[in-house]
């Protein structure tokens, strides 16, 4: 396996989100890369959709994290899972979700037969330990 792994999901967002995220994560691993961006800026709902679809079908990913449950980005890719059953959805993506799937998905990729993984299971994963590091202090 290469020190450099290959792209493992998709990150849409409004604005500059997803390039936000990706540079937090390659500040912090230097595994950016790993990630491809994708903003809905000036983009009409049909036009993200095939934004998102292109961005799955170049990088071979078949995660997409997005930051808002209703925003368009996650829209787009609920549209995308009617014809695409094997893309799996995370939203509310924020940096820890992203480092925990990139370094549980590298694992996988390592120990499976044939790089396959269970992408669903990762994803599953890397969201609830992004959950847990969400903490109130003070008041």
């Amino acid at each position: 396996m290469s020190d450099t792994p290959g792209v493992v999901a998709v990150v849409a967002g409004h604005g500059r989100f997803a390039d936000g995220l990706i540079s937090a994560v390659e500040q912090i691993t230097g595994r950016g890369a790993a990630f491809v961006a994708v903003s809905n800026t000036g983009l009409a709902p049909a036009e993200l959709e095939k934004r998102v679809d292109l961005a799955l079908d170049q990088s071979g990913a078949r995660v997409v994290f997005t930051d808002l449950p209703a925003g368009s980005c996650t829209m787009a890719t609920r549209r995308l899972q009617r014809v695409r059953n094997d893309v799996v959805l995370v939203t509310g993506a924020n940096v820890c979700v992203l480092m925990e799937f990139l370094f549980s998905a590298e694992a996988a990729m390592a120990a499976s037969v044939g790089g396959v993984a269970d992408v669903a299971a990762l994803a599953n994963a890397a969201a609830e330990k992004a959950r847990q590091t969400l903490v109130v202090t003070g008041g």
